[in-house]
């Protein structure tokens, strides 16, 4: 599957917030993730759909909306009114199959593709069900809540065991990675059976996007 970079604006200066996103689609970026968060389901806050408003009103690229909030079906429709191509809800908050299953079918009845996040103590068993019923699975090798952790190793076992999942069961899915990625770990997580690198701080705390981007999509392969 292509390898794709999704540089998270969550480490972008917010005070040039288009002027970032643009910058990083002229440097090679595939898409653009959209850290959403309550203050509840984890321990920060950001913006809502107003976010996903301004981002889309800056660039053309994709924009994958990850939903870090609780109710997260109280919300769907109003980002992908805002302009979500993607969005990711946690099986933590929806860890029932009913209220899962829902939430996923609302998402594709809005014509926006369902991803499933798993924060990296979550059980890889809780997201198998519904496989089939998503386009992409979300791993997460931080714990959610705030950019510029340190990634956590333990969370290659779980994509090499999910992709070999989705390969056996001859399914197409992406699988994304958020947290800690940088040029020296990409390589590995690629290798595990991950597609998708959300990278915020090595992107945007770089002097250089273009040559960040590229050298990571050089290891990605």
């Amino acid at each position: 599957m292509k390898k794709k970079i999704a540089p998270s604006v969550l480490s972008a200066d917010f005070s040039r917030l288009g002027d970032e996103i643009q910058a990083v689609e002229r440097a090679g970026a595939d898409l653009i993730h959209l850290d959403v968060m309550d203050g509840h389901f984890v321990p920060n806050i950001t913006a809502g759909p107003i976010l996903v408003e301004a981002a889309r009103k800056s660039t053309k690229l994709p924009l994958d909306v990850h939903l870090m909030i609780e109710n997260p079906e109280k919300f769907i429709p109003d980002f992908v009114k805002a302009g979500a191509n993607s969005i990711s809800v946690h099986v933590e908050v929806l860890n029932h199959e009913k209220p899962m299953r829902s939430a996923l079918d609302l998402i594709r009845r809005h014509g926006v593709s369902p991803s499933i996040a798993l924060n990296p103590d979550t059980p890889l068993e809780s997201v198998l069900a519904y496989l089939d019923q998503v386009g992409m699975i979300l791993v997460m090798t931080v714990n959610p809540g705030f950019g510029g952790q340190a990634f956590i190793p333990s969370a290659l076992k779980k994509v090499e065991r999910l992709r070999r999942i989705v390969q056996e069961r001859g399914l197409s899915i992406d699988i994304e990675v958020d947290g800690g990625i940088k040029a020296d770990n990409i390589a590995a997580v690629s290798q595990a059976g991950a597609n998708v690198f959300v990278a915020g701080s090595a992107i945007f705390k770089s002097p250089d996007y273009s040559q960040t981007i590229q050298l990571l999509k050089q290891r990605a392969m």
